[in-house]
């Protein structure tokens, strides 16, 4: 896309319903909202056109995704500071702006539409592309180095752990066979490597075959497990007494991390038996949504990408106990 093109219409996933979770904590005038996962902007739009007074910190590792969400907001002048960081660096971001707390907090996490859609940036099996997948592409190894310089049992290991492959094993085999032929470049020859590699029977259901070893490698590539692991316990340190975060999670390795950091903080940490619970041992978290929350019909017909989501909310009811910042 040509720079100085506006930045393209999209719908975001579970716009409304995200809208609606946090307006109890950000609709009072100064409230400040922060977008963690910028993308195309569609989410913080709407905060900035449904909650006039809100100010917006939005945070993105991908240069691109802010030179065109920054286009796109634009008409709200000061209301909207653009960052480029991850976002497990929120507390660092928020501090050097001078904000302390802020009342509500918005994770869409996994890949942006703009990566998906733009083949040149490898995220995509359906499109033949270079191997990159950095989300940020100044920094990191990319997939092809991955795929090339990695070892047998590490590619194995996040092939079953990040892509909760059934085949890592004989799939990591395949690569390292087939990169001493020729390095790895292309998205094609990956695919058809692992169509391949995968028994017929099992290549029958599931959809394309490839999807698991290409959500395992752009996790490996961008640290995504190990950035949320961070993020979310930094991201409820900043949160004030009131305040709403709000996480959608892609895959269950996601949503397992968030599901276990929200019920650490809205559980007890009393011994059983007490006839009283002190303060320092009561929840400081309440679970707004029931488990988590997935997309209607309306929802996906809407974006087809809200399909695997799973929402879960949370309100800060009480000052963290000391313990609890563990990071």
């Amino acid at each position: 896309m040509a720079t100085g093109s506006p930045a393209p219409k999209h719908v975001p996933v579970m716009l409304q319903r995200c809208m609606d979770a946090l307006a109890p904590a950000i609709s009072a005038p100064g409230a400040v909202v922060v977008d963690a996962t910028l993308g195309l902007g569609g989410h913080s739009e709407a905060l900035l056109t449904q909650f006039p007074e809100v100010r917006l910190v939005a945070v993105d590792r991908d240069r691109e995704a802010l030179r065109l969400s920054g286009e796109r907001l634009a008409p709200f002048g000061d209301r909207a500071t653009l960052v480029h960081a991850v976002y497990d660096e929120i507390p660092e971001v928020l501090a050097e702006l001078g904000i302390d707390q802020v009342q509500g907090l918005l994770f869409d996490l996994g890949v942006s539409s703009m990566q998906l859609d733009e083949a040149e940036r490898g995220f995509a099996y359906a499109q033949d592309a270079p191997l990159d997948m950095r989300m940020d592409q100044s920094r990191g190894l990319s997939a092809a180095e991955v795929l090339n310089t990695y070892s047998h049992g590490d590619l194995a290991r996040i092939l079953k752990v990040y892509g909760e492959e059934r085949f890592a094993g004989k799939i990591a085999s395949v690569i390292l066979r087939e990169r001493a032929k020729e390095p790895f470049t292309t998205s094609a020859r990956l695919v058809e490597l692992v169509r391949n590699a995968i028994p017929a029977a099992t290549r029958r259901t599931g959809g394309n075959p490839a999807k698991r070893t290409f959500q395992a490698l752009r996790i490996e590539v961008n640290g995504e497990l190990e950035v949320l692991d961070r993020a979310i316990p930094g991201a409820l340190g900043v949160l004030a007494v009131g305040g709403r975060i709000a996480v959608m999670s892609y895959q269950s390795l996601e949503d397992r991390l968030v599901k276990q950091c929200f019920a650490a903080g809205a559980t007890s940490t009393a011994p059983p038996g007490l006839p009283f619970v002190p303060e320092e041992h009561q929840p400081w978290l309440r679970l707004v949504t029931r488990g988590a929350e997935l997309a209607t019909e309306a929802e996906i017909e809407e974006n087809r990408r809200a399909a695997p989501v799973r929402l879960r909310v949370a309100e800060r009811i009480r000052a963290a106990r000391s313990t609890d910042r563990r990071r």
